[in-house]
């Protein structure tokens, strides 16, 4: 299980989406939210997902196959201001586009970075989600930056915004650098797909 991982492709436009009908899990989330460390670390693979120190450089929609049973497609961060409105714009209805039309979505996984309140942004991600009735977890990054009593601070500061949100039950604390929440990650995969 996860022995088989390779990058498939990056998209554009979403007519180049790949017509294989396995079952998504998307990654969604703000600029700079860790989801290419998230990749790269949970697949033991140091560059599978290309990580870059300036964020909103991931403008795709990047697509990996796991054991050519599921696809891990990550979807292009939100809210950078450092691009243009019109660039912003198009990624806007990319991504909308993916989550509205996507046949194949089993799961949405949504970042949120764990020192910092989620934003209106996020709101309207989560929205979008309980409207298409896409199931998802939240996957609170960068926890090896949080002292080990802000844990349940910053799990209570997501579940404000998101009473949903619950640890141990849709939310779970991740680092990339120490390997937490790696084992509650591998074993929702597990039980969905294999």
């Amino acid at each position: 299980m996860f022995e088989n991982v390779s990058f498939i492709s990056s998209v554009y436009n979403l007519k180049d989406v790949p017509h294989n009908a396995l079952p998504e899990v998307i990654l969604c989330g703000r600029s700079n939210v860790g989801k290419s460390s998230f990749i790269n670390s949970l697949f033991n693979r140091k560059s599978l997902a290309k990580i870059s120190s300036s964020p909103g450089k991931t403008r795709s929609i990047n697509f990996y196959d796991i054991d050519e049973t599921f696809y891990i497609v990550d979807l292009p961060g939100y809210g950078y201001a450092k691009i243009s409105i019109s660039e912003r714009e198009k990624w806007g209805k990319l991504v909308s586009g993916y989550i509205h039309e996507g046949q194949n979505i089993a799961l949405a996984l949504h970042f949120i970075d764990s020192r910092h309140k989620p934003t209106q942004l996020d709101v309207m991600l989560n929205e979008m989600l309980k409207t298409t009735g896409i199931p998802y977890f939240f996957v609170l990054t960068k926890t090896d930056k949080l002292k080990q009593s802000e844990f349940s601070q910053s799990a209570k500061m997501v579940s404000e915004v998101f009473s949903e949100a619950k640890i141990n039950e849709n939310l779970v604390l991740f680092s990339s650098i120490k390997g937490r929440g790696q084992k509650e990650i591998k074993k929702i995969f597990r039980n969905m797909f294999y």
